[in-house]
Formats: structure tokens, sequence, C-alpha cells
């Protein structure tokens, strides 16, 4: 059994000596980092100064002046791009691995210190250190970037480690989810997963509405979106650590946790889909404002006949293409061939999702739902290979925090000084939790435990940073959908409801197992 502060409060026992050993070692490590004349900051700046010409610019004159100063100046003596980008993921995982651990120390998630973590290293500016700076990709500009900058490779190149670490969890969460077990739980969970997403979904665009009235409809919406799914994960923790995954009550939960995600991507695809066509109308329209300029029902039409129809296509042909797809793989010499075919059809899907307008995610989640287990379990047993799961779990091990902490790194701390956000923040977190204990009314069953069942719907967790993530690279006409403030809000909205669940929902079960056993002796008198 481990230590905990509380016992170490109580028996007056400290750390052993090798925990304290390790402590110093890790204070020294975040030091020779951080310090802005340290190994990672006197190299990236290095990086920087050596590649003057990189300056990225929109403008013809500029970006030649650049390709004079490249001219003029002398090569640098780092000419391997690779080595910002390796001291950069080393940071981040490392920062990644601590901050969850210490998270996960007081009962919380490992997702909240990665987030937290990453929200520190994006801020650092603040105390005069800057070389982290590159790591803030942003693609709304139209840019171009010199080969020579190294900095802004790295960056590029992290993000795009992070994009590849998010198809890898909805893959991950789709391989979790089975097709079967959505048909079993009946109809109480899909009730409450319908209303899970609707309440929120309208309460969302309410509060957007009323807080931010200059703001475009497509803000409304798409904060409305954000708050639609609900992280399983974190309610199916609490669930395991209370030993209840088994009761009536877990498993409405994690039967409408499964459907929300679900339906909380279908409203993503649609919303990403509503909002990419408001601003291609808006530009052919030169910019009109309001109702999203030339927007019409029939690009409504479009959007809905894509997403259904890349959605519908999928459940029809996926696992059958998957089967066939896995058997071709089989008949291939090498090792681990079988996860390599897993994962091209994961990309494959998520790549058609693209293309067809949706999120990316929205394919991964669907190859990880209908890609055939049985089959891979059949062919991965005949060569001695792993299962999938546990393949596929050190390489999302190593990308899947990358995301959590980029993601944190984007926030903007100083957009808390303005009461707007702070506000809108405590709004979205009271809409999320109201939102979510409103599922309570679709649970059929008399005498079911429906506060339990609403508190385990609240988490937003990954989901949630997942589409505030998606919502900051949305635009309309020449401004972001999801501005630095509202996005800062959505993040904070999601630590929020992320922490305060499991402490909730354990004291509910815990209530509701008392209340019914104090119960049963009267009914036998």
């Amino acid at each position: 059994m481990s230590t905990t502060p509380l016992d170490i409060a109580k028996h007056g026992s400290g750390p052993s000596p090798r925990r304290r050993a390790r402590w110093r070692w890790l204070a020294v490590l975040a030091v020779a980092l951080l310090w802005p004349g340290g190994l990672v900051g006197s190299h990236a700046a290095d990086e920087t100064a050596e590649a003057p010409a990189a300056q990225v610019q929109v403008d013809a004159p500029a970006a030649a002046e650049g390709e004079h100063a490249a001219e003029q100046e002398p090569a640098a003596e780092h000419s391997d791009p690779v080595a910002p980008v390796l001291l950069g993921v080393i940071v981040l995982l490392l920062a990644a691995r601590v901050a969850g651990h210490l998270m996960e120390l007081v009962s919380q998630p490992a997702v909240l210190g990665e987030l937290t973590v990453g929200i520190i290293l994006g801020n650092l500016t603040l105390l005069g250190i800057d070389w982290l700076e590159f790591l803030k990709v942003d693609y709304s500009r139209n840019y171009a970037i010199n080969i020579s900058d190294y900095a802004d490779l790295a960056g590029v190149a992290i993000d795009m480690m992070a994009r590849i670490g998010v198809v890898l969890l909805l893959f991950q969460v789709g391989l979790e989810t089975s097709m079967t077990q959505m048909k079993k739980v009946g109809a109480s969970a899909m009730v409450v997963a319908i209303v899970g997403v609707v309440a929120p979904l309208g309460l969302g665009f309410g509060a957007g509405f009323v807080l931010l009235p200059d703001e475009h409809w497509a803000l409304h919406l798409f904060l409305g979106a954000t708050l639609c799914a609900t992280s399983v994960g974190i309610t199916a923790r609490v669930l395991q650590d209370l030993k209840k995954e088994s009761t009536p009550a877990a498993q409405v939960i994690l039967g409408a946790a499964v459907i929300d995600d679900v339906l909380g991507l279908i409203i993503l695809a649609l919303v990403e889909g509503i909002i990419s066509a408001a601003d291609a109308a808006n530009g052919a329209a030169g910019g009109a404002s309001g109702a999203g300029g030339g927007f019409s029902a029939m690009d409504m039409v479009l959007i809905i006949t894509k997403a259904g129809g890349f959605l519908i296509g999928a459940l029809i042909f996926g696992q059958m293409l998957s089967r066939h797809h896995l058997r071709f793989a089989n008949y291939l010499r090498g090792r681990g061939l079988l996860v390599v075919a897993a994962i091209a059809f994961c990309f494959a899907l998520a790549w058609l999702a693209s293309f067809m307008g949706l999120a990316p995610i929205v394919g991964a989640f669907a190859a990880g739902l209908l890609l055939d287990k049985v089959t891979y379990h059949e062919l991965a047993d005949r060569r001695g290979e792993r299962e999938l799961e546990e393949a596929i779990r050190p390489v999302a091990d190593l990308l899947v925090p990358i995301f959590f902490v980029m993601m944190g790194i984007q926030v903007d701390v100083s957009q808390f000084a303005d009461p707007s956000v702070l506000m809108l923040a405590g709004a979205l977190t009271v809409i999320a939790i109201i939102g979510k204990q409103v599922c309570g009314l679709g649970v059929l069953q008399p005498g079911a435990d429906r506060m339990s069942i609403g508190l385990g719907m609240i988490p937003r967790g990954e989901v949630g940073l997942i589409f505030a993530a998606i919502g900051r690279e949305l635009t309309l006409g020449d401004e972001r959908v999801i501005n630095p403030g509202t996005y800062g809000a959505i993040v904070l909205m999601v630590i929020l409801t992320t922490m305060v669940t499991p402490p909730l929902l354990k004291w509910s079960l815990l209530r509701h197992e008392r209340k019914t056993s104090g119960q049963e002796p009267k009914q036998t008198q």
C-alpha cells in the first residue's frame, strides 16, 4: 500500500531517503530545463538566432527581404532540424508524466496534471522565459515556414505529433466501445444520452447568446457543442475504485456515456461543417455578417448528407473492409504487421472523414468501433502477437500526453484578468453540471439512482479539450470562432467539471447505498 500525505500527517513518517533523492534530482532537472540560460533555453535561443531568415510573413516584399537576409547570414552551426524537436518532446513528456503523477497522488485524473503543466509552460513569458513560444502554432495565419527556421519547424512537428496522438486516443476509445454492448444497455441509457446531448447544447447556445451578444451565432452554437460530450474514462475510474461498475446505475452511466460520445462527435461534425460552410458563404458574399452571409438551407442539407453518408457507409462496409484488410496483412511476412494494418485502417478512415469535411477524430473513433476485433484476436493469437489495445498503448502513451500539454500551452492566463472571461467560465461550468443533471429525468427504471447517473455524466475531460482545440482553428472571415478568452473559459470549465466529478459521484453512490440499505429492514418488518 502506498503512503499518502494523510498517512504521513497522522504517523509523522516522512518520505524515504530514496524518494527525497528523486525529488531533488527532479528539481535540478526542472531548473536546468527552464532556466533562461539553461540547456534547452540556450539551445532554442541559438536555433532561433542562427536562423534569422525564417521571418514568417504573408506579403511578398517581406518574404523577399527574408530571402535576402538568408543569403547574407552564415549557415547555422546546428544543421539538424530534429534537435529542437527532440528537446521540446523531452520537456513536454517529462512535464506531462510528473504532473500526471502528482494529480494521481491526490486522486485526480492524470489529464488534469498534463493540462495544468501545459498552462504553466505556456505562460512562462510572464517570468521572462520565452523559449517555449515556438510551440504556440497558429494555423489561422496564412504563412509559409522557411526551412532554416528550426524553431517554427519544431513547433509544427510537435504539433503534428500531438494531432496524431489525439487520433490514436479516439481510436482507443472506439476499440473499447462495443456495438453489441450499446444495443444491450437498454432504453434508459439511450434516453439519458439523448437528453445529455440536447440539454447542454441548448443551454450552451442560450448562454452564449446572453453573455456574448455581440459575437457571431457560430460561437454560441460551438459553445453548446462543447458541452455535449462526456468523458467516460473518468467516471469509469471512479466506479472501478468503488467497485460499483456492475451496479444498475453504473451500467446506465457507462452505456449512456458511450452513446453520448457518439452523439457528441456527430454534433461536432455537423457544427464544424455548418461553421465552415458559413465561413465559405461569408467569403462568397463579400464578408457579410449576421446569419452567416449566404449560408442557406441547402448548405445544411449538404452537411448532414455528407456526415450521414460517411457514418452510414462506415457502419455498412467498415467491419467487412477491416476483416479483409487484416486477413491480407496476415499473408505478409514480418512481425507487427497486424498492428500496422489496424493503425493504417484508423488513419485511412480519419483521412476519409477529413476529406468529407468532418473532423479526423470522427473517422478514428469509427475505425476503432468498427474494426473486427474477433478477426484480429484470432490472427494475433495464431501469429503470437499482442492484442491490439496492448500493442498501440505505448505509442499512445507517448503522443497523447503531448496533446494535452499542448492544449494547456495555448491558454493565455492574462485573459483571466478580464472579469467577463471568468464569468463565462463560471456560467459554462454551471450549465455543464445542470445540463447533465437533467439526464436523470431520462431514467425509466423506478427507484433508480438518478442523482448519481446525472453526476456521472458531468466530466468533459479529454473530449471537451478536443472540441475546444478544434474550435480554435475554425474561422469566420478573418476572425476565429473561439478567441483566446473563450478558449481559456472552455478549458477552465473542463478542469472544474473533471475535478468535481470524482468526489461528488463517490458521495452520491455511497449516499444511495446507505439509503437503500436502510430501507431494506423496514420493508421486512
